[in-house]
């Protein structure tokens, strides 16, 4: 077990990354404390699937700002070399021809910091997410 010497929570692996402190209980606050290198990916992320889902509800879940109209929709996520979209099985099965360039696996999808969003096609797996009841 690990100790994170900051908050204090135990980890089965050492230098387990985790959220320390408070949890953020918006998007904007989530943003706010992520790295200031990360925060521009994450407002782009998040402008792309709200313009895909204007009604859905914004609310953070499993620690995580998600979008919500009567189920979770889909979420995303900053990391250490990508930012983790969070979109189901099914979703990734669905387009995986377009997501070739891209690490998948069960549900998620990695969007790495050196390479263009493909902010389009986020917005369309948010939309088809919507759409067909696929949950993250």
């Amino acid at each position: 077990m690990w100790t994170c010497p900051k908050c204090g929570r135990a980890f089965q692996r050492q230098n387990q990354s985790h959220y320390c402190g408070k949890a953020p209980e918006t998007i904007d606050e989530y943003i706010a404390a992520q790295p200031e290198a990360v925060q521009e990916y994450l407002k782009e992320i998040r402008k792309a699937i709200r313009t895909a889902l204007p009604e859905a509800e914004e609310k953070i879940s499993w620690s995580m700002p998600t979008f919500r109209k009567k189920f979770n929709i889909i979420q995303f996520a900053a990391n250490k070399n990508h930012i983790g979209l969070y979109a189901g099985p099914d979703a990734v099965v669905e387009f995986e021809g377009r997501l070739k360039e891209y690490k998948t696996s069960k549900g998620s999808i990695r969007l790495p910091y050196d390479k263009p969003l493909p902010l389009e096609l986020v917005a369309e797996i948010a939309k088809w997410c919507y759409e067909t009841g696929n949950h993250p």
